[in-house]
């Protein structure tokens, strides 16, 4: 089993080897505090039982989470404002939220453009959505997709290799996981893509250390665009006129 603490120490060797890389999630961290002004209204898209709000130390009364699994929301380690809702029907009054965050979401949405559309409209003008998932471009991910057909065995499988639960293991599409999809879908919903990383990340099949030693040596050859993680920033445009 690879375990994310197992995971961790492989990206500490990978980070020593490679100076001034970060973990993709390091990055997501740092764009979310970067957009955070003192009396910015966040919202948290799939919030499950915690996670980077946790990091975040902003106040949690201009927080709001929201989850369609309701014992994740039920069982999060903040006492945090939330509903039971999908990312694609957001609860709230259009311009409500300064930010919106969201982490491995987009590679799970079986219908983006309502998504982006959803995000848009809660948005404030200028407002801003980071997220981070995995690039569809990428050789495990399309290796994931695949086994995505294999339904709940495919859960048991990601159960058995990494120790993670299979009622967390979702459906996933990768419908909003390239430059060009993320440019198109903020193009049609009234957002902006500003910022994009493709992050490298040697260590999903790093079960020993011959592995890892290969699979740095893959993910070095790949091509910038096909770096295993996605990391990025869309604005809401400003009205015209």
């Amino acid at each position: 089993m690879l375990s994310l603490d197992k995971q961790n120490e492989w990206r500490e060797r990978y980070r020593a080897a490679h100076p001034g890389w970060q973990p993709a999630t390091e990055l997501y961290a740092d764009l979310v505090r970067q957009q955070l002004t003192p009396n910015a209204q966040v919202l948290d898209i799939g919030c499950g039982r915690g996670g980077l709000v946790e990091q975040l130390h902003h106040p949690l009364e201009q927080v709001v989470g929201i989850d369609p699994d309701w014992l994740s929301l039920h069982e999060h380690r903040l006492n945090l404002a939330s509903a039971v809702a999908f990312s694609d029907d957001l609860p709230f009054a259009p311009n409500t939220f300064d930010v919106a965050f969201a982490s491995w979401v987009l590679e799970h949405l079986a219908r983006p453009f309502h998504t982006f559309q959803s995000i848009a409209r809660v948005l404030k003008p200028g407002g801003v959505f980071v997220f981070i998932t995995p690039n569809g471009r990428h050789p495990l991910a399309l290796l994931n997709k695949t086994l995505g057909r294999l339904g709940r065995l495919q859960g048991r499988l990601v159960a058995r290799l990494y120790g993670r639960s299979a009622d967390d293991t979702f459906a996933t599409h990768y419908r909003a996981n390239s430059q060009a999809d993320l440019e198109q879908l903020a193009a049609q919903s009234g957002l902006q893509l500003t910022t994009l990383h493709a992050v490298p990340d040697p260590t999903y099949l790093a079960f020993n250390r011959p592995l890892f030693a290969l699979m740095t040596r893959f993910e070095d050859a790949l091509p910038v665009e096909r770096k295993i993680h996605l990391v990025g920033v869309l604005v809401k445009r400003l009205a015209e006129g």
